[in-house]
């Protein structure tokens, strides 16, 4: 990572700020002083401002808009992985709250708060993620009833769901837990079959619009308190 933006995470000012620190020689990475704001830091240099080491971040809260063909994990030798897509110096600290399947996209809270994250996903605490559906076939009343009193699926029987009718084909689900695959297999039980899945909501948090597939930005104070209030 560059140096100015190895700074800037570490809320030492703008890039432009940063980059007069550098310049002043007021920054060492390792032994050496550094003057060059595009000097490659490694994961394992040590950064200094006037002799005192860079301190990053205690914890860390993104969105991401996942895109297809992406895993919802920190590692993989077969697949890019969410984490790959975050730009920061801590990026091996973090790790995606839940997972959506490969084909899902949307809305991912990524972090390195595990307290925070094991909380949201606690069935206990029953936290709803509302899906936007895009189906086969039409979504008829009595299938609303089903998904709204619990469908029994091979393993266990579905939590009572939230359903809105967006179009005879398009419905926004809400659903407490996370079992795998769920939402495609309460459908498959209805006899239909999920063409396009993606989550929308987590909890009060709702999906940016202006993230792009893959993008992704910090979570605000009012987001963070928003999820916190929730459990």
């Amino acid at each position: 990572m560059r140096l100015d933006k190895y700074l800037a995470h570490a809320n030492f000012g703008s890039r432009k700020e940063v980059g007069e620190l550098i310049k002043s020689g007021r920054v060492s990475v390792g032994e050496k002083t550094v003057k060059d704001r595009k000097f490659k830091v490694k994961d394992d240099d040590e950064v200094r401002v006037d002799g005192f080491s860079v301190v990053l971040e205690e914890y860390m809260y993104f969105m991401l808009n996942k895109p297809q063909n992406v895993i919802s994990a920190t590692e993989s030798f077969e697949h890019e992985t969410v984490i790959d897509l975050i730009d920061h110096p801590q990026y091996r600290e973090l790790f995606p709250v839940g997972r959506l399947d490969i084909d899902t996209t949307g809305l991912l809270i990524i972090t390195n708060d595990g307290k925070l994250s094991h909380q949201l996903l606690s069935p206990k605490k029953e936290v709803f993620k509302t899906y936007y559906c895009k189906l086969k076939h039409g979504v008829s009343k009595s299938d609303i009833t089903f998904l709204e009193t619990g469908i029994p699926l091979k393993d266990f029987t579905t939590k009572p769901a939230k359903v809105e009718a967006i179009e005879e084909d398009e419905v926004l689900l809400s659903i407490s837990e996370g079992k795998f695959h769920q939402v495609k297999r309460m459908f498959k039980y209805l006899n239909n079959e999920v063409l396009e899945l993606k989550r929308v909501k987590f909890g009060n948090l709702v999906l940016d619009e202006t993230l792009e597939a893959g993008e992704y930005r910090r979570l605000t104070e009012d987001e963070l308190t928003d999820l916190k209030n929730l459990i």
